[in-house]
């Protein structure tokens, strides 16, 4: 408990410029934990909605039936993201295109394959979103705390220059007040970057799952294209 109170007391005592920058990575540590958690909820929900679709998906469901399950959920109000969306923006681009009997197959499969990519490109910036800041927080706090250390340090030479008789005891509250930046950007800076890093290799493994689920499905959209251009040629 002293040890807390001597804490505070010398963040309390020290310069407005050291207790700015102390503020300042305060904020930026609250902002990034509270990132964190966030993303954490994410990265799950993302990873269990993946590996359920997916099951449903080739459990050889009808295509057109698993599209109408989600319009139907959509009516519910259940927002659809992650590879379900990818399918519904390929398979409702495909099933628009085939009704046109004047287009090539090439390009009903290139149409659907292109609404695909749309979806995957918002996936991924959902995905990505927060992981800026988080790779700023880990890059720069320790510099800013080097630099409330820095300039506490130099205050209390300055008072140090004043003083009668210049002693351990004089300057080392001084010094004590501005390792505390450093220590504070060191804090705010570890679990960012340990974060940052655990976040992008879960954001490209689940990026990797969606481009291989759109090359199984456009081959799926493939070999229906020319079935279906075969019975209207037969017909």
């Amino acid at each position: 408990m002293d040890q807390e109170l001597g804490i505070l007391e010398l963040i309390l005592g020290a310069s407005v410029t050291v207790q700015l920058v102390m503020l300042l990575l305060l904020m930026a540590s609250v902002s990034s934990w509270y990132l964190i958690v966030r993303r954490l909820m994410l990265y799950r929900r993302m990873g269990d909605e993946l590996i359920n679709f997916e099951e449903h998906f080739w459990s050889g469901v009808d295509l057109a039936e698993l599209y109408r399950e989600g319009n139907q959920a959509v009516a519910d109000g259940v927002a659809h993201t992650g590879v379900e969306s990818i399918f519904r923006a390929g398979f409702k681009e495909f099933s628009r295109l085939s009704q046109q009997s004047d287009i090539e197959a090439d390009a009903v499969l290139e149409g659907a394959r292109r609404a695909m990519r749309v979806a995957t490109l918002r996936e991924i910036d959902r995905l990505e979103a927060g992981l800026p800041f988080l790779a700023s927080v880990g890059s720069t706090s320790p510099y800013i705390g080097l630099f409330g250390t820095v300039w506490g340090i130099m205050h209390s030479f300055r008072g140090l220059a004043n003083a009668t008789q210049a002693t351990l005891a004089t300057v080392a509250p001084g010094i004590s007040e501005a390792l505390i930046a450093t220590a504070m950007g060191l804090f705010a800076a570890i679990p960012a970057v340990l974060a940052y890093n655990r976040f992008a290799a879960r954001s490209d493994s689940l990026i990797n799952r969606y481009d291989t689920f759109v090359d199984e499905f456009s081959g799926i959209l493939q070999r229906q294209t020319y079935a279906q251009r075969a019975r209207r040629a037969q017909g």
